[in-house]
Parts: structure tokens; C-alpha cells; sequence
């Protein structure tokens, strides 16, 4: 099985055994009730559609805290993001395959994913740039694989291979030495710190709920209406926010890149890429987030690039690759 940056909507094919499988018939023809994770389909080293996935994430996400800090030079953050989730789920909508049938034994989880795949996170982010800066919130961030293995560990009662959890600690020793120098810059507080690490953790279980769905379904179909879900519950936010809000041409067109790139086409990504290699292995994307934010940095803003980031910046390669390897399925 092959995929590309936006799979067709179909459940995967792939012949490969599956730890949970996503989807079960019973003699009477319905769908089983989901696992609340699983394994992804494709257990051994990253292919180089895989390699196109996580890059492609990595990417616009890196670009995505660029997005916000000029979003909010005009807009109050409940509007931010009231509008990324709008322009994602445009984006998404108007593909076909986002619209296949989902059965509605499996809309509590999307209701749920909605909550805090979309809403929690997409709110907390750019209300803690507002006490953080953003190297240090670009770090933060890239903690979601370590969260990532310790809510499947919870879930499925399933340790990384040897060789994937040596790469996630390899990757988290990087991520420190590309935030250090920026630790002390600007004007960091416990409550940005402690409002990503609500978002990050909310990432790590809504991934891990999320693979089972993709499975079955593929990832447009399940992603639009987390959306729609997101859009619900996210509006109140955005009225508050209109008042105190300046729509001008440069904020606003910065959302919009953020809510059709980075909640639209990298979320399609991400859930084709979990759906394959699991949700550990997938969440390695955040790894490499800073890189991209650190190198935007220095080429668009003229900002330094340190010591310690170019050593960092080695350990978040070498640690990627490592998780990349076959899982071998230690435990």
C-alpha cells in the first residue's frame, strides 16, 4: 500500500497483520465497536511515501506558530481559531472522498475528537503565545511523541520497540538543546508553559483514538466532520473575540493559510501517516517542527541561529530515523 499526502478516503487494504484491527463484522453484518487504539498497518521502516507524510507535516506545522504571532497582531486568539478550523474543514470539503459515510455507532468519538483534537488545542496555542515566546512553545510542542507513547502504553498496554524508544529519547535530548538558548528570551510564564502542555497532552490521546478511525475510514471523511464538530464548539470564543478584533488583510490571510495548510491538508497527512505507522511513529513530526520554526527564524527574520540548535538540530534527525526503523514489537 502506497500513500500520498491526502489519501482517497478508502480503508486501508495492506495484508498486514494488525495488532487491534480497526474493523470488525459480526455474523449479523454491523461494525464492531472501535478499539480505542491501534496499531498502525505497516510495522517496518518508513517508505518514501511515509518519509513524504512526516516531512510534509513537519513543514506547515513549523510554519504554523509564524501564522499565529502575526494573526494575533490583529485578531483576539478565539477568533484565530474559529477561522483556521473553517478554512481547514473548507479545504477538506470540497474533496469527495470527505464525504463517505460514517456510522453513527462511531460519532461519539468524533463528537469527543472534535473537543480536544480541534477545539482544546487549536484555543490553547495561541492563548499561551501570549505569555510565551515561540521557541520555547515550538519545544513544548514537540514533547507530543513522548506523550504520544505514554498514552499508547496506557491504551494498549504496548511499549515501543527498543530501537523507536531509544529514538524518542535521542529526539526529546534535541528538542532541550534547540530550545535552550531561547529559554531565557522573552517573556515566558508557568501558564503558557502549563496551556501547551493542556494542548500536547490533548494531541497525545486524541492521536491514539483518531488511528482506528482512519483505518476504517480514511482520514477526509473522519477529519471534516471533527471540524464541523471543532467549528461548534469553538464559535462562542470567536463572537467574544470579534469586538477587540481588526480584520486586516496581512492577519487574516496568515489564518487562512494556517486554517487551509496547517489544520486542513497537514491534519490529512498526519491521520494517513498514523493510520500506517501508528501513532507513536507518527507523532515524530513534532520533532522536527522547531527545525523548520528555527530556520523560517533565521532566513525571513534575521534571527540568530545558536550553537546549541545546529547540535540539537543533529540529535532530532538522528532520533527521527531511529523511530522510523522497523517496529520489531518489543515490549
Amino acid at each position: 500500500m502506497t500513500a500520498g499526502p491526502i489519501d482517497d478516503g478508502t480503508p486501508s487494504t495492506t495484508t498486514e497483520v494488525v495488532a487491534e484491527p480497526a474493523e470488525v463484522v459480526d455474523p449479523g453484518g454491523r461494525l464492531a465497536r472501535l478499539p480505542r487504539t491501534a496499531s498502525g498497518t505497516h510495522s517496518g521502516a518508513f517508505t518514501a511515501p511515509d518519509w513524504g507524510l512526516l516531512l510534509s507535516c513537519a513543514l506547515i506545522w513549523g510554519a504554523s506558530f509564524y501564522f499565529m504571532e502575526i494573526g494575533l497582531r490583529a485578531l483576539e486568539p478565539g477568533v484565530i481559531t474559529f477561522l483556521r478550523v473553517v478554512f481547514g474543514a473548507l479545504a477538506l470539503g470540497v474533496l469527495p472522498a470527505s464525504r463517505t459515510a460514517v456510522d453513527r455507532e462511531d460519532w461519539p468519538r468524533l463528537v469527543l475528537l472534535g473537543g480536544i483534537w480541534m477545539a482544546l488545542p487549536f484555543t490553547m496555542f495561541p492563548l499561551a503565545q501570549q505569555w510565551i515566546n515561540s521557541s520555547l512553545t515550538g519545544m513544548l510542542n514537540a514533547a507530543m511523541p513522548v506523550m504520544t507513547a505514554l498514552v499508547t502504553l496506557a491504551m494498549a498496554r504496548r511499549l515501543p520497540a527498543r530501537t523507536q524508544a531509544t529514538g524518542l529519547a535521542v529526539g526529546l535530548a534535541g528538542i532541550v538543546a534547540i530550545g535552550w538558548d531561547g529559554l531565557n528570551e522573552g517573556g515566558s510564564s508557568a501558564l503558557g508553559v502549563g496551556l501547551v502542555l493542556v494542548a500536547v497532552s490533548s494531541y497525545a490521546v486524541s492521536i491514539n483514538l483518531a488511528v482506528p478511525l482512519q483505518q476504517r475510514y480514511g482520514s477526509l471523511p473522519i477529519l471534516v466532520r471533527i471540524q464541523l464538530v471543532a467549528m461548534v464548539l469553538t464559535s462562542p470564543f470567536a463572537v467574544a473575540g470579534l469586538g477587540a478584533s481588526s480584520f486586516e488583510i496581512g492577519p487574516v490571510m496568515s489564518v487562512v493559510a494556517l486554517g487551509v495548510f496547517g489544520t486542513g491538508l497537514a491534519f490529512a497527512a498526519m491521520g494517513t501517516l498514523v493510520g500506517r505507522v501508528g501513532a507513536t511513529r507518527g507523532s515524530i513530526s513534532t520533532y522536527l517542527v522547531p527545525i523548520v520554526s528555527i530556520s523560517l527564524g533565521a532566513v525571513l527574520l534575521d534571527e540568530a541561529m545558536h550553537a546549541a540548535a545546529l547540535f540539537g538540530t543533529a540529535l532530532v534527525l538522528a532520533g527521527a530515523w531511529l523511530v522510523t526503523r522497523a517496529d520489531r514489537g518489543d515490549s
